[in-house]
């Protein structure tokens, strides 16, 4: 693992495509910087507002088009100004840059006349909207008209960014699905370092008697997929689904749920922590580039019912910390709901895989691959 004397004669910058709301990749970002607290963060956009109050007092440079006034309420439209905001962050007189990329950060500058950094890419997903562009406009209602007049688009930035990922030097895949993801998207070949779990804030409640209902902690946005999760409990009234969690879809899902499914909107972690320890088991019904909350979910005990694809067949074992569902319709979810109900579960088995996915774990394996990887990082004898 990496000490704090590696990096005493070294210069290392840290990259994130958007600092304006808290998720996965900004956990990921956050385990990364207690790693490395000396490091600027470059990003495009920066709502303090919207991030915690740790995270204000770090020194993050976003980019110029931060400053535009309607930057933060219609951040979509600048869709095609992200590339150039990045690729003007000369960062060439770094020794390494690590850009936690599900967008366009991998594009930042690290040769120029200061000098070569080192590029390792943290990647989350090559961009999912332009990799799955059909899927995605469906998903998200775009009109036949916009999706054609957005086509000559995502063509160019698709060319941009195979040209970009030529450049970094290393890629790093939260897991297996998007390590083939990166070999088909850019034909670069990667290692897998699942991202960071705090897997011991959910095993604090695990002796807590377990309660009548399943679960759900997501945001309510069209590729999760809770109106698939919706559909199926409206099937199953005896059974009850809580679900908790924000989002542009809040409404028509809660119009469209029965008398058995629950929405709390947000919560206190405490909360979260409580249900999941008390929930009979975890509802995933999207598909994820890896998953966070699942994994939280089997380190308080409790199997997954999931979806059987992307980051889910990284840690959902069908029979024993889990159940995978074939396909993303109504009738198999209802199905695995129904057998997951019907088969014995052992806690410690959900837990010892949790584990796998710990913070301690993934700053290990991060702490190697940097020290390998990147000769200047080596810790010294």
């Amino acid at each position: 693992m990496l000490r704090d004397t590696s990096f005493v004669n070294t210069s290392v910058a840290l990259v994130h495509d958007w600092l304006n709301q808290m998720g996965g990749a900004e956990y990921v970002l956050e385990v990364l910087h207690g790693m490395l607290p000396q490091a600027p963060i470059y990003t495009s956009l920066y709502h303090a507002a919207q991030m915690p109050a740790g995270m204000q007092q770090w020194d993050i440079r976003p980019s110029a088009l931060n400053r535009l006034p309607f930057a933060h309420r219609y951040s979509r439209l600048l869709l095609p100004l992200y590339p150039v905001a990045f690729s003007r962050m000369d960062l060439s007189d770094q020794d390494l840059v690590i850009s936690i990329k599900s967008a366009f950060c991998l594009g930042v500058t690290t040769q120029g006349p200061a000098g070569q950094a080192h590029h390792i890419c943290y990647c989350l997903t090559p961009t999912r909207f332009l990799w799955n562009f059909d899927a995605y406009m469906q998903r998200e209602q775009v009109a036949g008209l916009a999706r054609s007049v957005s086509r000559p688009l995502i063509q160019y930035l698709r060319h941009w960014e195979v040209e970009a990922a030529r450049r970094v030097d290393a890629f790093i895949a939260i897991s297996h699905a998007v390590q083939d993801r990166i070999r088909d998207c850019y034909g670069r070949e990667s290692t897998v370092i699942h991202p960071p779990v705090n897997t011991r804030e959910f095993q604090v409640a695990v002796s807590q008697p377990v309660r009548d209902h399943y679960l759900i902690v997501s945001r309510l946005i069209p590729y999760k997929r809770i109106d698939l999760a919706v559909e199926a409990f409206n099937r199953m009234p005896d059974r009850k689904l809580i679900i908790v969690g924000e989002g542009r879809d809040a409404a028509a899902l809660q119009a469209a749920s029965g008398d058995n499914i629950t929405f709390t909107g947000y919560l206190e972690r405490a909360r979260v922590v409580e249900l999941m320890a008390t929930c009979r088991a975890f509802i995933f019904p999207g598909e994820e580039d890896f998953g966070i909350t699942p994994v939280e979910a089997l380190s308080a005990g409790k199997p997954v019912i999931a979806y059987g694809a992307g980051g889910a067949l990284d840690y959902v074992h069908h029979g024993i910390t889990g159940v995978l569902f074939p396909e993303q319709h109504p009738e198999a979810l209802a199905q695995a709901v129904e057998d997951c109900a019907n088969q014995p579960w052992d806690p410690a088995t959900c837990r010892h895989q949790a584990q796998q996915f710990s913070v301690e774990i993934f700053r290990q394996k991060m702490g190697d691959f940097l020290a390998q990887a990147c000769p200047p990082m080596a810790s010294p004898p």
